[in-house]
């Protein structure tokens, strides 16, 4: 059987791996939610490490008489908080405010770390009894932070990818309610039977609760996402890197990536076209054409219309977006089978290491990234990214980028353009076209010489493309027309970022306050 001091050292180092992992769970959750990841981890570890201070501050209070008790119950509240934290999140989501939404997810971090707080002092005063005041500090600190160290470790690496945040965090609930449970156990003995059962009441209840939800956690988060999706989901998949989601109504399929939608079927032809089959028909040479992003093949399928393009390697950072779209049997119709063309190459790694270690160069890069909504994506956007681009091309070589709403986020547009610029391309085209079911969609061409782009023709099938399109494109009517004092994105100052959240957010909430 295992001794009192054995249990108590295993207690520390499971509640040091729970709380890192709580916190874990809330960053990671508020900025799937509101973005800007930089902004959201550090408010919530700020909050987290204060609110820290406040319980250990607060723990002096408690007497010596009753320490086991205190412990058993600051585990229960704890599991009970911090497993209930993403389900409230997820499910508070749709009915919130931004504003509304960050607030609560600071007073669920708030609550969590008071109580984390407890933890240590409590365990610390616990433990007093086997070991003198220095040795006891010292053992108590260790523990708890190898269990800091596994929870860092766990999360990236096992929880995220194959739990889920909503199932890891009601498993870590568990695991604190059994926690309390375990303690229980070994100090019932020093509590009154009533109180005891009082508490073993509680803990167990508490604790069937959880293992009902993780139970039909399965369940909950099917509703949940179908309230997120317009349309029926007939897909969903949790990867290392985030949530894919393919949804239909009659013939509109929809691939969502963490429930932002990346194309709808009815129209993805427009933005394919403007992106593909522009840059490909004006450009001097597509003998070999990098794709960054795209992994779904859609973009693909319309630069492979080009005879000219002898090799097309396609980098994007999931490797199961390649999967979809060489195995779901809707995707692959849509796609035409595009990543079966032997002349397509496919690459899972991240775009910007890709362009450092490259070796090859290239007569067109296509940039079909994912908008700058958080910084790890905003870096794609920079004049460092651009400029390791731009290396990669040929003499005559052009790259075009997708660039977000010209007229939702207007200041995010030109500042994609000024970088652009910024990035030593001799010449840089902005255009833009409207696609339903994104709206009005911003595009940028640039090259160290641009060829002439009107009027345009091009050989290629298209069904939006034409002359008069074309022309329409380099147009822009003066509520979307270039902001002057806009500054460059830099990997050192993200101004991309702090533009884009402030126009989305803006255009978000107009979007709710008119339904």
């Amino acid at each position: 059987m295992v001794s009192e001091k054995a249990a108590l050292g295993g207690a520390i180092f499971i509640a040091g791996l729970c709380s890192i992992v709580y916190e874990l769970l809330i960053s990671t959750t508020a900025s799937y939610f509101l973005g800007d990841s930089i902004t959201q981890f550090s408010l919530i570890i700020g909050i987290y490490m204060a609110a820290m201070g406040l319980g250990s501050y607060f723990s002096k209070w408690l007497g010596d008489a009753h320490l086991p008790a205190w412990f058993i119950g600051v585990e229960t509240l704890l599991g009970l908080l911090g497993g209930c934290s993403v389900p409230l999140l997820y499910f508070s989501f749709p009915q919130l405010s931004a504003e509304g939404f960050q607030a609560l997810t600071l007073g669920v971090t708030l609550g969590v770390g008071v109580l984390t707080g407890f933890e240590i002092p409590l365990l610390a005063r616990i433990m007093k009894k086997y070991y003198p005041l220095r040795t006891n500090l010292a053992n108590v600190m260790a523990l708890d932070y190898f269990g800091a160290l596994a929870a860092t470790l766990l999360f990236p690496f096992l929880l995220l990818p194959f739990f889920g945040l909503f199932r890891s965090a009601v498993a870590f609930g568990l695991l604190n309610i059994v926690l309390g449970i375990g303690v229980l156990y070994y100090f019932v003995g020093h509590l009154s039977k009533r109180f005891a059962r009082r508490l073993a009441a509680l803990a167990f209840g508490v604790g069937l609760c959880f293992t009902a939800l993780l139970w039909q956690s399965g369940h909950l988060l099917e509703r949940w996402d179908s309230r997120a999706y317009p349309h029926r989901i007939i897909y969903s998949e949790q990867t290392p890197y985030q949530n894919l989601a393919l949804t239909l109504n009659r013939d509109d399929l929809r691939l969502y990536i963490n429930r932002i939608i990346q194309f709808s079927s009815t129209d993805e032809y427009r933005y394919h076209e403007a992106l593909g089959v522009l840059p490909v028909s004006v450009a001097p040479y597509a003998e070999n054409v990098l794709i960054l992003g795209g992994g779904e093949g859609l973009l693909a399928r319309e630069v492979l219309k080009s005879k000219r393009v002898k090799q097309l390697t396609i980098v994007d950072l999931d490797t199961a977006v390649f999967k979809l779209a060489r195995q779901n049997s809707r995707l692959k119709a849509l796609n035409e089978g595009a990543l079966f063309d032997p002349r397509v190459k496919t690459v899972a790694q991240d775009a910007s290491r890709f362009l450092g270690a490259a070796k090859s160069y290239y007569d067109l890069i296509l940039v079909d990234l994912p908008d700058p909504s958080n910084e790890a994506v905003a870096r794609l956007y920079s004049t460092w990214f651009f400029d390791l681009a731009r290396q990669r091309l040929t003499p005559n070589g052009l790259l075009a980028t997708q660039a977000t709403s010209p007229f939702h986020t207007r200041k995010a547009f030109w500042c994609i353009v000024e970088t652009l610029k910024a990035s030593g391309f001799g010449e840089v085209q902005p255009y833009h076209t409207y696609v339903p079911s994104f709206g009005d969609w911003g595009f940028v061409l640039a090259g160290r010489k641009l060829p002439a782009l009107l009027p345009f023709s091009t050989h290629l099938p298209v069904r939006y493309l034409s002359e008069e399109v074309v022309a329409a494109m380099m147009h822009f009517p003066k509520d979307t027309a270039p902001l002057p004092g806009l500054q460059p994105n830099r990997l050192d100052q993200p101004a991309l970022l702090a533009y884009y959240l402030e126009e989305w957010e803006k255009w978000s909430r107009e979007q709710l306050e008119g339904q």
